[in-house]
């Protein structure tokens, strides 16, 4: 026990200079020959789109659960879950708005994806 302990006090400086060659050197592989920011912008909008998506159907449901809601007697909890589902809903058109307005959708690192 005692010998390993001086063995990793004494080479502790080299074991953390291998440790930073080995992840400097994953982090190069990782990049590959092929990788420019015009893939990175198109995952990242892709991924934006396909939550925005779930959001939408999400107040969908939302909305949906609302009527039913209010249908059985509980008309408060229901005009909420149909507010709260609509702003869920309408949020990827609100933004895509603003995005329009501030003509930042030409310019724009991320794109808000086509409606």
């Amino acid at each position: 026990m005692k010998k390993s302990i001086r063995f990793l006090n004494r080479y502790r400086p080299l074991l953390t200079v291998a440790a930073l060659l080995a992840l400097n050197t994953i982090s190069a592989f990782a990049q590959g020959t092929g990788f420019n920011s015009t893939d990175l912008k198109t995952g990242i909008s892709n991924s934006l789109a396909v939550i925005m998506m779930f959001g939408f159907v999400l107040g969908i449901s939302c909305v949906i659960y609302g009527g039913f809601a209010i249908r059985r007697g509980d008309v408060d909890q229901g005009k909420m879950s149909i507010i709260g589902g609509a702003i869920i809903a309408a949020a990827p058109a609100v933004i895509f708005a603003f995005y329009k307005i501030f003509g930042l959708d030409a310019n724009s690192a991320v794109g808000v994806g086509n409606f």
